[in-house]
C-alpha cells in the first residue's frame, strides 16, 4: 500500500519554473526559459579529416544566438535540430487499374526555427562556459519549443555572455 502511494506521488508531474535571463548562474541547469531571439548567426564546422561519413551521419549545424527576455539576453548554441524544425507530412494515395494498389507518399516541410524576431521557450536548458563566459544550451535532455510571439522588448544592454569569469581556487 505505501509504495503505491509512493509511485503515485512520483507519477505526478510538476509545474515547470520558469525564470528570467538574469537569474542565470555560472554551472547551473535545470534552467525553464521563454526568450526572443535577437540574432542568429551560424557557425562554420569543420570537415573531419578521417575516413568519409557515413548515410547515417551528417554533418553537424550550429547556430549561436542571442537571446533574451526583459532582464537581459546571453549566446544560445543551437545544434543540430534545433537549428531547423521539421515536419513530416504522410499520406496515402491509392490507385488502381486490376486493383487497388497502395502507396505512400510522404513530403517534409522544413523551416528556419532560430530566425530573429521568432520566440521560442527552452526547456532544461544549462549554462556552458566557453572562453569565460556564459552560453546558454540545451543538450538532449533538454527541449526547445516554438512559441507564440511574446510582448515583452528585449533588454540588450545587459548581455551576460559579455561577463568574464575566472575559476578561483581557494586554499584554507
Amino acid at each position: 500500500m505505501a509504495t503505491a502511494a509512493a509511485a503515485a506521488a512520483a507519477a505526478e508531474k510538476r509545474k515547470p519554473v520558469f525564470i528570467k535571463v538574469e537569474e542565470l548562474k555560472p554551472g547551473t541547469n535545470g534552467h525553464n526559459l521563454t526568450v526572443k531571439i535577437l540574432d542568429s548567426k551560424p557557425v562554420p564546422v569543420p570537415k573531419p579529416r578521417h575516413a568519409p561519413m557515413s548515410l547515417s551521419q551528417r554533418p553537424a549545424r550550429i547556430n549561436e544566438c542571442l537571446v533574451g527576455d526583459e532582464t537581459g539576453c546571453i549566446v544560445f548554441t543551437a545544434r543540430n535540430e534545433q537549428v531547423v524544425a521539421g515536419f513530416r507530412l504522410s499520406w496515402f494515395v491509392v490507385f488502381g487499374i486490376a486493383g487497388p494498389l497502395g502507396v505512400s507518399v510522404q513530403s517534409k516541410l522544413v523551416f528556419e526555427m532560430m530566425k530573429p524576431g521568432a520566440t521560442i521557450i527552452l526547456r532544461n536548458a544549462k549554462i556552458d562556459m566557453f572562453k569565460g563566459s556564459m552560453r546558454l544550451a540545451v543538450d538532449k535532455w533538454g527541449r526547445v519549443e516554438v512559441a507564440e510571439p511574446a510582448n515583452f522588448a528585449v533588454k540588450e544592454n545587459n548581455n551576460l555572455s559579455l561577463v568574464e569569469y575566472e575559476l578561483v581556487t581557494v586554499q584554507a
